[in-house]
């Protein structure tokens, strides 16, 4: 919304007066809400009693922000009440001319404007040759949803998988490999078989048989080196864990770019350099490190036995990102005990002169910590067996769980065998994503099947309920709602109506919040608040289809929908439009 307000304050004004009537028109411009109350009055009163004013209290002090508002459009009434509260409340033309104008020119139009232009998402980043489990749900999904936010928000994201594929496990994986299959040629994924247990076995061989470790330790220098047959290996590895991953991604709807370890390595030698140059490198007790303020450990860059490390691989990421990516905001997405390790490279790399020592500017690095994922002891979530969870056996089980939910409601009557699995997968993988996505990121979670593919209260399937059934409220009335778009008109009269319409408009600043505070948790709650408005205070009191209101009350229901849809857009959930 483009405005333009001159604003005149006649009297005997004080400077902070005139101040605090231009914040109050501001917050009434920006907050978007039905009935805007401001208690500026009061705190005003405080500053100026005394001082030679006309006021003669907080009330007085209203009165005249009150009188000197500008007349707009947005504005229906003002009213001061008690001592000293100024209530606005929006005009409903104006809340339907926006809905109506988002409904014509799309809801990109509803994007929030952020002074990024181009960020780094790093999430997810599962290590080669081991499957992904339970422990990358959260990264991947809550990385995922900050990435599409982002994006909607127009930011150019890179979506990076910083994918362990480079270190001295590869020296036992190879050296197995080579065991097992003497022509490496011969080597796939159907031969390999579970490369999880693949890569077990190889670890036990290397902490039982001193002879196969030290051959082990001599492949991590020779592929190092590049020597083609060792590096032919790892690509094979790595090719084949590339594919399981790629299985587990595109089940979640989750797309990213891998640009893992082994990417970074060739720079680092320059980027220590750099910082050796820049006298911050010391040696200790053999290995080379940063000693930074605040911190009784120092920063390790080179270990001891000459190899690089976590914090030598992500200092160069990061110098990457800055001066050949040219991202203003780099985010990493890790669980929350790897805290201190992003404390620690982000304090080197401001103390390199690479960040500004306020993080208010740009370019800005941010780690977005999450907790643990628990069962229902409380402890980390595992199998009975106490292993770590597949995630592709955790998405297998939502999945079947959400179809026999949908076949206990009749539905293969109903449906094709095609429609019913694949709404009992966007209604299963959906259940997963939410009921993570709901909570504040930072605490850990009960993970709970049961709960989670419930039909009622805060959760995906509700949510997604909900939404199919405003879709068959507008298929049902037969009307043609893109023509009704363009010839229809919005109006709020009843009090349901009004209300519905409000939520509707807070879209933009609860995805601007998301983005700037990185926390998902918070559009879950404008989209199930959504459904709860709609459901409770609008299809309850207002009848849609064969009401004299309903041409208006369907535009409304498409509204909704649409705001719905880029909710779960920004979620990664699939939509489903019938139930």
């Amino acid at each position: 919304m483009e405005s333009i307000i001159f604003v005149s304050v006649t009297g005997k004004t004080s400077q902070s007066l005139i101040h605090a009537l231009c914040g109050f028109l501001f917050g009434i411009l920006h907050e978007e809400v039905c009935l805007w109350c401001s208690n500026n009055a009061m705190g005003l009163w405080s500053k100026i009693k005394g001082k030679g004013t006309d006021f003669k209290g907080p009330p007085s002090v209203g009165q005249a922000i009150m009188k000197n508002l500008p007349k707009s459009e947005i504005i229906e009434s003002c009213s001061v009440a008690g001592p000293g509260f100024v209530n606005v409340v929006l005009s409903k033309k104006w809340i339907a001319k926006s809905i109506q104008k988002m409904l014509i020119d799309g809801i990109e139009k509803w994007a929030p404007q952020l002074q990024i232009k181009r960020a780094v998402v790093d999430f997810s980043s599962p290590n080669i040759a081991k499957e992904m489990h339970v422990g990358h749900l959260r990264s991947t999904i809550i990385g995922d949803t900050l990435a599409r936010t982002l994006e909607f928000s127009n930011v150019e994201v890179l979506r990076r998988n910083h994918v362990g594929d480079w270190g001295t496990q590869f020296g036992m994986l190879i050296e197995f490999l080579f065991e097992k299959f003497p022509n490496i040629e011969e080597v796939n994924e159907t031969a390999i078989g579970d490369l999880q247990a693949f890569y077990k076995a190889s670890k036990q061989r290397f902490d039982e048989d001193p002879a196969f470790k030290e051959r082990a330790q001599q492949a991590v220098v020779r592929l190092q080196g590049g020597e083609p047959k060792y590096r032919n290996a790892w690509l094979k590895i790595c090719e084949i864990s590339r594919k399981e991953f790629h299985r587990v991604y595109e089940r979640l709807g989750v797309h990213l770019e891998e640009k893992g370890e082994s990417f970074y390595n060739p720079y680092i030698p320059g980027v220590l350099k750099e910082l050796s140059d820049l006298g911050l490198i010391e040696e200790s007790q053999g290995a080379r490190v940063i000693f930074l303020e605040g911190f009784n450990i120092p920063l390790i860059v080179v270990k001891s036995d000459g190899g690089y490390n976590y914090a030598s691989t992500d200092l160069t990421a990061l110098w990457y990102r800055l001066n050949e990516e040219k991202a203003d905001w780099i985010i990493y997405v890790t669980d929350v005990g790897q805290q201190q390790h992003f404390d620690m490279f982000f304090k080197a790399a401001k103390r390199a002169g690479w960040l500004p020592t306020d993080d208010a500017l740009k370019p800005k690095v941010t780690h977005v910590g999450f907790g643990l994922v628990l069962g229902e002891d409380g402890k980390r979530f595992r199998t009975r067996s106490s292993e770590v969870v597949r995630l592709v056996d955790l998405l297998d089980e939502a999945k079947d769980r959400s179809k026999t939910a949908l076949l206990e409601r009749g539905k293969a009557e109903e449906w094709t065998e095609k429609e019913l699995d694949q709404t009992a997968e966007a209604v299963g993988y959906s259940a997963v994503k939410y009921a993570d996505l709901k909570n504040n990121r930072l605490t850990n979670y009960t993970f709970d099947f049961d709960q989670m593919l419930n039909d009622k209260g805060n959760t995906a399937v509700y949510l997604l309920y909900a939404h199919a059934r405003i879709c068959s409220i507008i298929r049902k009335s037969g009307r043609n709602i893109e023509e009704l778009k363009k010839t229809g008109e919005i109006v709020l009269d009843h009090t349901g109506e009004r209300e519905l319409g409000l939520h509707l408009l807070q879209f933009s600043e609860n995805v601007e919040e998301t983005c700037t505070n990185l926390l998902p948790n918070v559009l879950c709650e404008y989209l199930y608040n959504l459904s709860e408005v709609f459901t409770k205070k609008f299809y309850s009191n207002c009848q849609v289809v064969g009401s004299p209101e309903e041409t208006s009350r369907l535009l409304l229901c498409e509204a909704t929908a649409i705001v719905m849809r880029k909710c779960f857009n920004l979620l990664g959930i699939e939509p489903v439009y019938k139930i």
